[in-house]
């Protein structure tokens, strides 16, 4: 991976991290004021839909941070490595972490008559959606398994023809 492509993803996951922290510090108060000021039967939502998103917004951050070390192991050249497998499962057990909450939201928001039923709907194929990237990285994951285990095979190789020659 080259240097630019390196520094790009950088700034990509930098800007993740500033808009996540604006959306916890400024848009979800904001949220929970506004579902408060609903009506009864939306406000008795407020503190389950708040806590979602919050929880939501905390693993897009493990996952930014977990990528932020990966690349840095890329930087180092030390990405085909066991050490990198902890990362990768951090990643996915955010993003299915993510997965959970989405579903969880479909939950909260399906009795009464707050929500349409559409929406829950879709938020149900969201969560659907979320857990399938999820299995995306986890496959990921098992092609770094097996590329670790061939760049150990072939040092191994390597050290066994010094020795012959």
């Amino acid at each position: 991976m080259g240097r630019l492509t390196v520094l790009v993803l950088r700034v990509v996951l930098a800007a993740v991290l500033l808009g996540s922290l604006a959306l916890q510090t400024l848009l979800v108060p904001l949220l929970a004021r506004d579902l408060a000021g609903a009506g009864p039967e939306v406000a008795a939502l407020r503190t389950p839909v708040v806590v979602i998103v919050v929880l939501g917004i905390a693993t897009v951050e493990v996952c930014a941070v977990s990528v932020w070390r990966l690349l840095t192991m890329v930087r180092r050249g030390t990405v085909f490595s066991p050490a990198a497998f902890r990362w990768v499962d951090v990643v996915i057990g955010a993003i299915a972490a993510a997965a959970l909450l989405t579903w969880s939201l479909g939950v909260v928001l399906a009795p009464g008559e707050a929500v349409a039923p559409g929406v829950v709907l879709l938020v149900g194929g969201v969560g659907l959606l979320i857990a399938g990237i999820a299995l995306i990285v986890l496959v990921q994951r098992m092609l770094l398994v097996q590329a670790v285990a061939r760049d150990t095979e072939a040092s191994t190789l390597r050290a066994e023809l010094d020795e012959v020659i």
